[in-house]
């Protein structure tokens, strides 16, 4: 009896560690915060700032690809790759899944110390169903597609297929569960479910369920939850929004169509994502593809979670923890900006690799972001690979690198600052302000003919003390002054290095100096290769 008593005794203490040790994996999850203005991205209880990069489609399908890319990457200060996990590979066979490629990519991404943002492409990628698995493709009745106003069923799996999201979700769900054994060190931070979902070609499905749903009344639910945010609606929400209208078209009018894919979209992939989450609770995201200048909805994907009508997912997608913008147009900085309205954190799952070294410094440096991710990043050649020099994505990463925690504690508290700049722009020049001090950025010109040196320039600026600032940058030359809005005194520069880092320890490479910097009076960085500025200033009586 006593040695029974003992075993339960142990047995309980043994359950109390497990649910202990649970709770605690559990609070040390990945988690987005956003505070004050910053977003920032707590890994192992500290910010981690994410260097991305996202993978081309057809680079994440081997065993081989992994071993070839990640090196590359992580040899260009890349420090978290965006991967595709594609829904036919994973469950090539119904009920029958395939973790050998995923796992080789967690094992490689360890070895080289990288970490991994998981892009699940299920039911839907960039609007078609291609990355469904065939069985799935090939029964058109258990798995309906999104049918035109001709009735033409489009490559497109419907919202309203019972089994298609039925076995989304359990592939989904397997695959964070296995996630969840397999990777013990957390190299994957976060998931992205699905892609760029809408409908291409139509403004709906208007298949025979579609239709139906799309004639009944709009769900209470939804109404009341847009109505309690009336308060700060999109403008292109509240344009259409009738809440005393009961059908789609009373309620929204003309935005009716792509209101109601909204609706079905973000239900059917809350619940992908509740599935998974229920396995393990890593943040998921869910991007979008935006609309150009001018396009109508069925020419961008309607129904997708762009900041239009975002708020639709918001009221009813509550597994979704935020959404990203998939930015290839030119106003880079408008959308960051929209994307900030509503709410979300700041992180880029894609952009243009071409801009994607000038729109990094405006991220991490104005909009205080956590995470930047060109596309393709795969494409961009390694250090020694016959270029003339390292790519600028890669010097720009590496210089960011090189601020270490600096960076995140200084966006979290206010002390940063960027901006871009373009030649043919409207404003040939830009100005930020802090700690005092106002930073004017051009175009670098050359001397004495004044032509343009570059196309592009870009810079973040970080206060490290009062008088003491590090600007890492390319392109630009920068008149400092101080804020009138401040005091009236006038402001000088003592000092201008070029740094690098070695281990802890700054090192200055050069100090600039006469016409290096226009005999002291401003700050004239290398027009074609980013580094390290430390400035510092002073403020004297007029």
């Amino acid at each position: 009896m006593r040695m029974k008593k003992r075993m339960n005794r142990l047995l309980g203490l043994a359950g109390v560690l497990a649910l202990w040790t649970g709770a605690a994996q559990a609070a040390e999850l990945p988690r987005v915060v956003r505070a004050q203005g910053a977003s920032q991205l707590i890994v192992d209880g500290k910010p981690y700032v994410i260097f991305g990069g996202e993978l081309g489609n057809s680079s994440a399908g081997t065993e081989a690809q992994a071993d070839a890319i990640l090196p590359r990457l992580a040899a260009l200060h890349v420090n978290t790759v965006l991967m595709p996990v594609a829904w036919d590979q994973l469950e090539p066979r119904e009920g029958s899944y395939d973790f050998r490629l995923l796992d080789h990519w967690i094992d490689a991404a360890r070895a080289q110390h990288l970490h991994l943002v998981l892009l699940w492409f299920g039911s839907w990628k960039n609007s078609f169903s291609d990355y469904a698995p065939a069985w799935v493709k090939a029964d058109a009745r258990r798995f309906p597609r999104v049918r035109g106003i001709d009735g033409a069923p489009l490559e497109i799996l419907s919202t309203f297929g019972e089994e298609t999201l039925r076995l989304d979700s359990k592939a989904f769900a397997t695959l964070m569960a296995h996630l969840r054994a397999k990777d013990r060190q957390q190299i994957v931070l976060m998931v992205q479910v699905e892609n760029e979902v809408g409908v291409l070609g139509e403004r709906r499905d208007r298949s025979e369920p579609a239709n139906r749903a799309f004639n009944a009344d709009v769900p209470a639910s939804l109404v009341q939850a847009l109505q309690a945010r009336r308060h700060a609606m999109t403008p292109e929400l509240a344009a259409h929004f009738n809440p005393q209208g009961r059908s789609w078209k009373d309620v929204f009018g003309d935005a009716a169509d792509e209101i109601f894919m909204a609706w079905r979209y973000a239900t059917c992939i809350d619940a992908v994502a509740a599935a998974g989450k229920e396995q393990y609770a890593l943040p998921m995201y869910l991007n979008a593809q935006l609309p150009a200048p001018q396009e109508r909805a069925g020419e961008y994907p309607s129904g997708g979670p762009h900041p239009g009508f975002q708020q639709v997912y918001q009221a009813v997608a509550g597994h979704i923890d935020f959404y990203s913008p998939d930015i290839y147009w030119p106003e880079f900085a408008y959308w960051v900006q929209r994307y900030q309205a509503l709410d979300n954190p700041v992180f880029v799952p894609e952009a243009r690799l071409e801009a994607g070294p000038y729109n990094a410094l405006y991220l991490y440096g104005e909009a205080r972001g956590f995470g930047f991710s060109p596309f393709d990043v795969d494409s961009l050649p390694a250090p020694g690979d016959g270029a003339a020099s390292s790519p600028l994505l890669m010097q720009v990463y590496g210089a960011l690198r090189d601020l270490g925690d600096m960076l995140p504690t200084a966006q979290a508290d206010g002390r940063t600052r960027g901006l871009v700049l373009h030649a043919g722009s409207p404003r040939p020049t830009q100005t930020v302000a802090l700690g005092g001090y106002l930073f004017e950025g051009t175009l670098s010109r050359s001397w004495p003919a004044r032509t343009l040196e570059t196309q592009d320039g870009a810079m973040l600026v970080l206060q490290s003390s009062p008088d003491e600032f590090y600007i890492v940058g390319t392109g630009l030359t920068v008149n400092l002054r101080r804020d009138p809005d401040m005091d009236a005194r006038m402001a000088g520069i003592d000092s201008i290095e070029e740094l690098s880092r070695h281990g802890d320890t700054w090192q200055t490479v050069r100090r600039l100096n006469g016409d290096q910097s226009n005999q002291g009076r401003q700050l004239m960085m290398d027009p074609h290769n980013a580094h390290v500025y430390r400035v510092r200033v002073h403020a004297i009586e007029r």
